[in-house]
């Protein structure tokens, strides 16, 4: 296994890694919108929210040698479904070769964020 590690993407806020590459296969946390450069939610709607993950996966599957079009399977957690449409918007700009996708609405996501996106890539 190798674990997957860039500055250029939100640090772990805990004991696990921001990614575990094993095989041909790329396991990464879930993403919320943090910027990396200065550690803050600086984004204040759904849609900004989401871009800013979006970018953020992006890091991370760019450190591990993989892109968008390898993404395999997504997890998605909205803090409010009927944030649905407007999420899917700025996902569908990203995830354009169309994953298998799980979108569920959870209680609370950390930092009191709208979304988070968890990834299953080949690399």
């Amino acid at each position: 296994m190798k674990i997957i590690s860039t500055e250029k993407a939100p640090a772990a806020i805990g004991p696990y890694s921001q990614g575990i590459v094993t095989g041909n296969l790329l396991f990464a946390s879930g993403q919320i919108p943090i910027n990396p450069t200065t550690g803050a939610v600086e984004a204040k709607t759904i849609e900004e929210q989401t871009k800013q993950v979006c970018e953020n996966i992006g890091e991370l599957l760019k450190t591990a040698g993989s892109d968008f079009t390898k993404v395999v399977k997504t997890t998605c957690f909205l803090a409010d479904i009927n944030d649905f449409a407007q999420f899917n918007a700025v996902y569908a700009e990203y995830f354009v070769s169309k994953p298998a996708r799980s979108c569920v609405a959870v209680k609370d996501i950390p930092k009191g964020v709208f979304c988070e996106i968890e990834i299953i890539a080949e690399v």
